[in-house]
């Protein structure tokens, strides 16, 4: 998975911002054909969050159409990302069963 911030610039309108977008044609080519939106959130005073699943051989063409359709108009960041949640899961498991096992041991 890849996690990308789209920073707003705070000093421009959102309609001077939609509209460059729009020449852009970002909402039809974000993201590339063969990547999955998990995700888009806006976070209020920092600007979106999307997250998206993707073989790695799609990376480029995410590169490729962040620079095209967003360069400009937000600022990017990108991570890559994995889903934690089962890990942690396991995690938890495992840390119950260690103390149950600690617990039997000490006594």
């Amino acid at each position: 998975m890849l996690t990308v911030v789209l920073r707003h610039d705070q000093s421009r309108h959102l309609e001077e911002f939609q509209r460059q977008l729009d020449e852009r044609e970002w909402w039809t080519g974000f993201p590339p054909e063969g990547v999955e939106i998990v995700s888009w959130v806006v976070a209020v005073g920092l600007g979106q969050i999307v997250t998206l699943r993707l073989p790695s051989g799609r990376l480029n063409a995410v590169n490729v159409e962040l620079e095209r359709r967003a360069w400009g108009t937000f600022s990017t960041e990108v991570y890559a990302t994995y889903d934690f949640v089962p890990v942690r899961e396991r995690l938890t498991r495992e840390s119950i069963a260690r103390r149950a096992t600690d617990g039997r041991e000490r006594a």
